[in-house]
């Protein structure tokens, strides 16, 4: 039976909420319930919620994840439904799985459904102490109808691997509430923009959240739920087309903050360095590449008491918390802490998405927005002298810079690797090898302490065949 652990990482804003996709690993699921308290600026309330359904909606296109905006939850059930869900409270009753009308029977999510709604009254016991066995059928009856009301046909397609997400705004009762905490039970990640008012209930009942305070209460006009038509969703998200290096280098840009602190930067001007670029076939200057250790992480590695045991680094790859690593640095820990440059959070989780042991590489996820950077795909042959620049985090030393060449190619255990000349130490393992355009080349795996400046990297093929439907 697949169990639940609740606000695994910290959310900070509704962006975290959205860019978490959950995770599923040894048949035990993440899942979010957040409420988002007040409002910080005044006016954009809708503007926001409008921006989430819309992203919400492409990330349904793409076929990524179920999003249901609950409405206001009414109880208007007709008789042949009250019936039925009488009949899912008596089965419960019984030991038996519930079932609602928008799922075929299924008996595994029979199960969780039986599960969820058991601990859901439960819950409800704390603050009901008189609770009659009527009380307690009339509110089962309820939250069977409300998950058949907010989650209607996403149910007919239920996967338990697969993300489902719910917003609803300014809920005010207990038991309502509590419905949306069920939703979690059964795989569910919720958020609540309580704009107005906090929920009226015990804080015992309150902590089954986790509070974001956005702001003060206000009284800001709640958007009605549109869904998105498919074409002008496609419209709305130009990355969706092919677009040039050039173009994402230029996207990109503005997000890159410096990585070296000791002392002032001398920078060439800009017409100078597009001069270069220009003779030189667009390479970056080593300034601009070190620019780049924005989008490579210190990750440190702890046992299941939380003691360290290892540091590594790794590497941005895409937007929704997606870091790539060697999976020698992930191996054997329980759980990890993410540092990013310029952040002062720790982003800890204990998702390992993918890993292949053969290709040494593994994905981990963290709450958070990330700035990606490209892997290369190949468009010119790596040879032999070619410069190339590491970024990583050696002796926990975090995002040191270094400058080499590539002196060979190598194949190690049928895996094709990029020997370097940038140094590289131990905490190093997971970094970035780039070419001097700003891309990925290279994963540094490994380095010999006997030999001078002979390091290697996986290379870019097996990565891109690794992170393929992470970038």
């Amino acid at each position: 039976m697949i169990t639940y652990r609740h606000n695994v990482l910290g959310i900070h804003s509704p962006d975290a909420f959205l860019g978490i996709k959950g995770g599923f690993h040894m048949g035990c699921r993440d899942v979010y319930f957040v409420r988002a308290l007040g409002w910080g600026e005044p006016g954009t309330l809708a503007d926001v919620v409008t921006d989430i359904d819309r992203r919400m909606d492409l990330e349904m296109e793409r076929k990524r994840l179920t999003y249901r905006r609950a409405k206001r939850l009414a109880f208007m059930p007709s008789q042949e439904d009250t019936d039925f869900y009488e009949e899912q409270f008596a089965a419960l009753k019984s030991g038996k799985g519930m079932y609602v009308k928008n799922l075929s029977r299924n008996e595994v999510f029979g199960n969780i459904l039986a599960l969820a709604c058991r601990e859901t009254l439960d819950k409800y016991r704390l603050v009901k102490r008189n609770m009659t066995e009527s009380m307690e059928k009339n509110f089962a009856v309820k939250l069977l109808y409300w998950t058949d009301s907010v989650l209607g046909d996403g149910l007919s397609g239920w996967d338990e691997r697969k993300c489902y997400k719910v917003l609803a705004d300014n809920v005010v009762k207990e038991q309502e509430y509590l419905f949306y905490y069920m939703l979690t039970l059964i795989g569910c990640d919720v958020l609540l923009f309580q704009s107005r008012a906090d929920i009226r209930t015990s804080d015992v009942i309150k902590d089954l959240s986790l509070e974001l305070k956005l702001g003060g209460f206000c009284e800001l006009p709640f958007p009605e739920y549109t869904p998105c038509e498919s074409k002008k969703i496609t419209e709305a998200e130009p990355e969706e087309k092919p677009v040039s290096k050039i173009q994402v280098e230029q996207v990109r840009k503005p997000e890159l903050k410096p990585v070296l602190k000791t002392g002032p930067q001398v920078r060439m001007p800009e017409r100078q360095r597009q001069e270069r670029r220009r003779e030189d076939g667009g390479e970056k200057s080593f300034e601009e590449l070190a620019l780049l250790a924005s989008s490579i992480v210190m990750i440190e590695v702890h046992d299941q008491r939380g003691k360290p045991i290892g540091t590594g680094s790794g590497v941005m790859i895409g937007k929704d918390g997606f870091i790539l690593t060697n999976h020698h640095v992930t191996k054997g820990g329980y759980s990890f802490s993410v540092r990013i440059e310029d952040d002062s959070a720790v982003y800890r989780t204990n998702e390992i998405i993918k890993y292949n042991s053969v290709f040494d590489l593994s994905v981990i996820r963290i709450g958070k927005v990330l700035s990606p950077l490209p892997v290369y795909r190949g468009t010119k042959k790596l040879v032999r002298g070619q410069k190339v620049v590491a970024i990583g985090s050696p002796l926990g030393l975090f995002n040191s810079v270094s400058d080499g060449i590539i002196s060979g190619f190598r194949e190690i255990d049928t895996v094709d690797m990029i020997q370097f000349t940038a140094p590289i130490s131990h905490g190093s393992s997971g970094g970035a090898v780039l070419n001097m355009q700003g891309e990925i080349i290279g994963i540094s795996t490994a380095g010999f302490d006997g030999g001078q400046n002979i390091n290697l990297a996986v290379g870019y093929e097996t990565i891109n065949m690794f992170v393929r439907g992470f970038c």
